[in-house]
């Protein structure tokens, strides 16, 4: 599964004020950590960015550019001004992050996108909002990747995104993207497809967050989900995406398939694995002390 670092983020302190302040040292050094790491893109996400975005974006892909000019970046920012505005200066063909599924947003984004001859990220949000269900997110996919074919766009550079939700409260949105994943290559065949992972555990206490997001991979990955955006120093992540740990992903499919082992011919690591799925599955209601249970 490819990896796209998160957290080159306008949220995060450090970037924010290096960001706010035009200081290259911290961007740098985070693009050179998120290339050691071996992340596939690396996200720059400046949030809305409307006052100085159409400026500051190619600012910090240039910045990166000067440390790392081999990974690939996802332009991350609801500007559309300062997305056209990076497309000019990327070395690499960068990532379009996101077109939404609303008419005023991709009948002017598409054409950058085909212009340029970049991916981008559709994403399945609609005039509405988030989608209720599987079959919303499946109306709104058909729409956009029409859009984008319209536009010569072909459907190998989208990448779909079905929206992840936070588990402790929107557990069954958690099944309905699982259940979008599955329809995903009947609807547009060909299309890849990618989520921001972290919204799963965003309101769950710190401690919980690594295990929710491993998890959860671990189940989209079974539904053939191309690639997550997802935190570069969560180190057991990283492992499982490259396959390195078979042991956790046996044991959440088991889960998956109704075939949960027994509990005590597992370790305590396992343990919290079976516990971890049960609770995204819906199986177990959502609380702070899951794997104290």
């Amino acid at each position: 599964m490819l990896l796209i670092g998160e957290s080159l983020n306008v949220i995060s302190k450090k970037i924010g004020k290096a960001f706010k302040e035009r200081d290259p040292k911290p961007i740098q050094e985070e693009a050179l950590f998120q290339k050691e790491k071996g992340m596939d893109y690396i996200d720059v996400n400046l949030g809305p960015a409307k006052k100085d975005g159409h400026e500051l974006m190619p600012w910090v892909v240039e910045v990166i550019q000067e440390v790392v000019d081999d990974v690939p970046l996802s332009l991350d920012t609801s500007n559309i001004e300062a997305i056209a505005a990076a497309l000019k200066v990327c070395k690499q063909r960068p990532l379009i992050n996101s077109i939404m599924c609303r008419p005023e947003r991709y009948e002017k984004m598409i054409p950058l996108a085909a212009e340029h001859n970049t991916d981008f990220i559709a994403l399945m949000w609609g005039p509405e909002g988030l989608p209720r269900d599987e079959n919303e997110r499946a109306a709104l996919c058909v729409e956009l990747v029409y859009a984008a074919n319209e536009a010569g766009i072909e459907n190998d550079r989208i990448w779909v995104d079905g929206i992840v939700t936070p588990v402790n409260i929107q557990q069954p949105q958690l099944m309905s993207l699982l259940e979008f994943q599955k329809m995903l290559p009947d609807i547009a065949p060909g299309v890849k497809s990618t989520c921001g992972l972290s919204n799963i555990s965003n309101g769950p206490p710190s401690h919980l967050r690594p295990i929710l997001n491993q998890t959860y991979m671990i189940m989209l990955g079974r539904y053939g989900m191309y690639s997550v955006i997802a935190d570069p120093r969560d180190d057991t992540l990283i492992d499982i995406a490259r396959g390195k740990r078979q042991d956790i992903v046996d044991v959440v499919y088991a889960v998956m398939d109704g075939n949960a082992p027994d509990m005590g011919s597992l370790s305590k690591e396992l343990q919290d694995y079976v516990k971890t799925a049960n609770v995204i599955l819906g199986k177990t209601l959502y609380s702070d002390s899951w794997l104290e249970i």
